[in-house]
């Protein structure tokens, strides 16, 4: 059963991504440690309580599409209930619509409990909490109040509406369409697909933020707009109206995250209504809706990330209970009677150990993406502002892609160190799998956030704030060495050569775009992401080994620091290689791809 890791994730926050200097700093408002410790604790202890005896439920019963609705799983819509009614999904939200307005970071913390119990079901939550984001910055005053307040409470839950057959991360060619009316809303019309939580039992009401084109809107991805489409209107009152035109045609079956409904929308076809075409009211201004739309994108990428990690700290729990008890052979040394738990066996501990770290130094890097979020909006030094955006610029891509990327790595572990039992679907280990594949996906490929990193965000202040940020991890790796602790081994030597090797394939890259050369720069962007998130992973178990140092504590984090330096960042070597020589050999073999 799974067990919130409220003391680590406590120590992540504070000691890791930042969160204590700046409560002592009193950047975080009035928020006070113990304050943070009992909310962790509580949210810790709703979703071992709460969401996690649910999760087997809605993974075997699923969504189901009754009648043009869905039934969400058994017990999951009394579960959010209690969730809302909880106040969790009015953690961040604005103090102005009922929200308590703290950190992002606490808020990012909190959801990967949800997720580590069912990311089925954590799933809607989160897409309403990008939507609320999404309103506040961009909605007009009236829109917001009339809206948000029952959003930020939990009462009514969003949606985001992008896809279309044929048409995914490439947003350019959509076909749905907006009219514009003589009262100011507009007409929606058209089909969107793989729609999280597009239709569900959760609320009597759900939020759609839709992409459409007007008929005078430049060509491409210049001429989309945004538009709130309700399923029921809403009076001047507050109540609910009629329904408008819209429903869910129907949801999918896939692979994991069943109880997740993925629907298949249907806008404006007359199904219901006195004429046909959804209302639906602009967000922003007119051809301006995918940079309104990446507020809520960017929110998702994030949360996304605490995706992947939620998962991998539930594998690696399951995965190391079950090798503690499950007998056979003897592990060299043992000295036991009878048969050792697998555990005792090198290679099934080599495996806990990097599903361990892996799961920590994701944890760090996604916390820290938050926390770099809260220093943008929450300072107000014009220059302070400026440096935290771009660290959170650039972070996002690599928080979103390496947690999930080795979520679905430590899930697949997981199934290795069951063996068999891990393959059939009695011991659970496999729901983890199933569910975790999606993350590497949905909300921008893990390959489009590469291209990201290295296209937009490794660019930003002529590449200083990446150089600025290479500087804090060497700094980590000198702190480490004049520690002159045994406990960490070769850290600091291994360190050294990760961020060398970052420092390096930076500046190769940024040298490749400013002469032009993006498809070789591009060819290289998979591995680029890969080892900023390795090299991070080794400088962020440092950092939270080195504080284990100072406090006299156990040395559990360094022993951990000491054996992802040792065992797994040194393939940051090979990925510079790869970056820097590996563009020619691609352009050559491609000619094996056509047909």
């Amino acid at each position: 059963m799974y067990k919130a890791p409220v003391e680590e994730i406590s120590f992540t926050l504070k000691h890791v991504a930042g969160f204590g200097e700046a409560m002592e700093q009193g950047l975080l408002g009035d928020l006070s440690e113990d304050l943070l410790d009992a909310i962790l604790t509580e949210a810790g202890r709703f979703a071992e309580e709460e969401i996690a005896p649910l999760a087997d439920i809605g993974d075997k019963q699923g969504a189901r599409h009754v009648d043009g609705g869905v039934k969400t799983p058994e017990g999951w819509a009394d579960l959010y209930r209690r969730w809302a009614e909880g106040g969790w999904n009015a953690l961040a939200c604005p103090e102005e619509f009922g929200g308590q307005h703290l950190p992002q970071s606490l808020h990012m913390a909190t959801f990967e409990m949800w997720n580590a119990c069912s990311l089925g079901f954590a799933l809607g939550p989160m897409l309403t909490i990008g939507a609320i984001e999404a309103l506040n910055a961009h909605a007009s005053e009236a829109l917001k109040e009339k809206y948000l307040p029952k959003m930020v409470s939990g009462e009514w839950m969003g949606s985001m509406n992008l896809t279309e057959p044929g048409h995914g991360t490439d947003l350019g060619g959509m076909k749905t369409r907006a009219e514009r009316r003589p009262d100011g809303t507009y007409r929606i019309f058209g089909q969107k697909i793989f729609i999280t939580y597009g239709e569900h039992d959760f609320t009597d009401n759900i939020i759609h933020l839709v992409l459409a084109r007007l008929p005078d809107a430049p060509k491409g991805s210049k001429g989309i707009s945004l538009f709130l489409v309700p399923k029921f209107f809403v009076n001047d009152d507050g109540s609910l109206g009629g329904r408008n035109d819209l429903h869910c045609h129907s949801i999918e079956h896939k692979l994991g995250i069943h109880g997740s409904p993925t629907c298949t929308m249907i806008y404006g076809d007359g199904k219901f209504g006195d004429e046909a075409g959804a209302v639906g009211w602009l967000v922003g201004e007119e051809n301006q809706g995918l940079a309104a739309m990446f507020t809520m994108m960017n929110n998702e990428r994030l949360g996304v990330g605490m995706q992947g990690v939620g998962v991998s700290e539930a594998a690696t729990q399951k995965a190391t209970a079950y090798a503690r008890e499950r007998l056979q052979g003897r592990a060299p040394g043992w000295k036991g009677e009878g048969m050792s738990p697998i555990i005792e066996h090198p290679d099934i501990a080599r495996t806990l150990l990097t599903m361990k770290a892996l799961t920590q130094g994701s944890r760090a890097m996604t916390y820290a993406c938050a926390f770099a979020i809260d220093m943008a909006t929450r300072l107000e030094d014009p220059e302070a502002k400026r440096h935290w955006q771009e660290r959170a610029n650039l972070l996002t891509p690599i928080a979103k892609s390496f947690p999930t990327d080795a979520g679905v790595e430590i899930a697949s572990h997981g199934i290795q160190v069951h063996g068999g039992m891990g393959f059939v679907e009695e011991t659970g280990a496999a729901r983890y799998y199933r569910d975790v594949r999606i993350t590497p996906i949905y909300e921008g490929t893990n390959g489009v956030q590469a291209g990201d990193l290295v296209g937009r965000k490794l660019t930003q202040s002529g590449g200083n704030h990446v150089r600025g940020f290479i500087a804090e991890l060497k700094e980590i790796s000198a702190q480490v060495r004049a520690s002159n602790l045994d406990g960490f081994g070769k850290t600091a030597d291994k360190l050294d050569a990760s961020i060398a090797d970052l420092e390096e394939a930076s500046e190769w890259l940024l040298a490749a775009l400013a002469a032009g050369k993006a498809a070789e720069a591009a060819a290289g962007a998979t591995a680029y992401q890969r080892l900023w998130g390795l090299t991070l992973v080794g400088s962020y178990l440092a950092k939270g080994g080195l504080v284990d140092a100072g406090d006299g504590q156990q040395p559990g984090r360094i022993a951990l620091c000491r054996f992802a330096a040792e065992n797994l960042i040194s393939e940051t070597g090979s990925l510079k290689d790869r970056i820097i020589n590996g563009a020619d050999a691609l352009a050559a073999a491609r000619m094996l791809l056509a047909s």
